[in-house]
């Protein structure tokens, strides 16, 4: 009797086991093969070619393995199929600047104490709902050393995370810490403040990178930027130093700064990357810095150089004394509550005066043009948001930044490349397009961005790595939160 108790009872656990499994995910087609066609949708590689009409696209696996016209595709037997008439698909983006882990989204709080593996999955869920498959984080808390022979207690969650491939989430690099004057990197909320390196002598930026590249990061991040006069910043010599410590490394540098002095300086330095516009706040880019541009790119030394405008929140503001749709779009609704909308940029918003609408015009039209005349000379504009912020909508961030970009003067093909492809590939993730061998990671929306970029908001479903993302199920998660704070 205790024997068929035994064996009843093993039964009924493997059946519940099997039922969650079921259950952990929406059922989806699938053939024998492992292999799904998705057939009729209009293609948007992520290559910036024309947009293949009536297509088909195989996946098997986690990788797609054939693309190109309906009819001139072997299908293979025995695989599903997935008819997306009247759909268009893209490839998922990635977003280069996120300031993830800290912030408890349904709360309304930022603190160390949420940045867990918990919370910083629950971003990374965030972006794949919103079709973004891949990020990188940049200020990240990870254990340092102090530079005075110990080490901070802030554990390793970023490196652990970046090791693994969660279901239904993006995927995830670090770029740690970052390096900084002391008191002078990551603003706005304390607990970022104080994260990063603080380096004071040439010796102590080289002590730095030995330690940061320790942790293989994507990049190693520095803040060269006095805060309107109101902080010291890191001079010449020491971010030569880092610059020069890190590629001795072979680990490239993405820098924030702001004067035109300072980006000439950066990029004979041979820094790779810029999270944000190089050239800003009210100065305009000039022939010398165009000149440094190309001639490092003929010389090849480093030649691939990009940035992130990060011009999101400035076009933003130029839509102030209004009250602009995507304050209501369901998008934005099923993963942040009415309060958090209002108080963050819907009242905000509706308060700016006529002036200080005018003013943001002007200084988005001057960072604009600044981005375009730097793009012309040779860098490559990619996708970042500094997202994970109080103000910065985890993944929505990226659809509204696509919209800048085209605001700033590119077509919507380009701001698509921009943040699928080139994205992916400045980051070192194998997505971003949809061609074989890429992971099999794409978005299905309702209506073509390529007509209006605003529709890459019109998500019907996200494929990560071939499988659909349950997303709505998050955003019932989500919601259940927020509708109780």
């Amino acid at each position: 009797m205790r024997r068929v108790t035994r064996m009843l009872s093993s039964r009924l656990v493997v059946a519940c086991v099997c039922l969650a499994c079921a259950c952990s995910r929406p059922a989806e087609p699938q053939g024998p093969t492992g292999v799904t066609v998705f057939e009729r949708a209009r293609l948007i590689t992520g290559d910036g070619n024309t947009a293949i009409e009536n297509s088909t696209f195989i996946v098997e696996n986690t990788r797609f393995t054939r693309v190109g016209r309906r009819g001139e595709v072997e299908i293979p037997p025995g695989a599903a199929r997935t008819d997306l008439t009247g759909k268009t698909v893209m490839p998922v983006m990635v977003d280069l600047h996120g300031h993830l882990g800290f912030q408890d989204v349904a709360a309304g709080t930022m603190s160390k104490e949420t940045f867990t593996r918990e919370n910083l999955i629950d971003h990374l869920e965030r972006l794949a709902y919103h079709g973004v498959g891949g990020v990188v984080g940049v200020g990240d808390l990870v254990g340092r050393s102090d530079l005075h022979g110990g080490r901070t207690p802030w554990g390793d969650v970023p490196l652990r995370v970046r090791d693994e491939v969660v279901p239904d989430a993006a995927l995830f690099r670090t770029a740690g810490p970052g390096i900084a004057w002391p008191g002078s990197g990551a603003q706005g909320h304390p607990s970022r403040m104080d994260v990063s390196y603080p380096v004071a002598t040439v010796e102590e930026a080289r002590a730095a990178v030995q330690d940061y590249v320790l942790m293989k990061p994507a990049f190693i991040k520095i803040w060269v930027d006095d805060r309107g006069g109101t902080k010291q910043t890191l001079t010449p010599p020491l971010y030569r130093a880092i610059v020069d410590e890190a590629h001795r490394h072979n680990v490239p540098v993405g820098v924030h700064n702001v004067t035109g002095a300072n980006a000439k300086e950066l990029m004979r330095a041979g820094v790779e990357g810029w999270l944000h516009v190089p050239v800003r706040g009210g100065e305009a880019v000039d022939a010398e810095l165009v000149a440094i541009v190309k001639e490092r790119i003929a010389q090849n030394n480093r030649p691939t150089i990009w940035m992130t405008p990060g011009l999101i929140t400035a076009w933003m503001n130029t839509q102030g004394g209004s009250r602009p749709d995507w304050l209501e779009d369901p998008l934005l609704r099923a993963t942040y509550s009415a309060q958090d909308i209002e108080e963050h940029w819907g009242s905000p918003l509706a308060k700016l005066t006529r002036e200080e609408v005018a003013r943001a015009r002007r200084g988005f039209e001057l960072d604009a043009r600044n981005a375009m005349t730097l793009r012309a000379a040779g860098i490559r504009i990619v996708n970042g948001t500094d997202t994970g912020q109080t103000r910065f909508w985890i993944g929505y961030f990226s659809h509204l930044d696509l919209e800048s970009l085209v605001a700033m003067g590119m077509t919507a093909s380009d701001a698509i490349v921009a943040a699928t492809r080139d994205s992916a590939d400045a980051a070192g993730f194998n997505t971003g397009m949809i061609a074989p061998g890429r992971n099999g990671d794409f978005i299905v929306l309702d209506a073509n961005p390529l007509e209006n970029i605003a529709n890459t908001r019109r998500i019907d479903k996200v494929y990560l790595r071939g499988h659909e993302v349950p997303r709505a199920a998050m955003a019932a998660r989500w919601q259940a939160r927020f509708t109780s704070r």
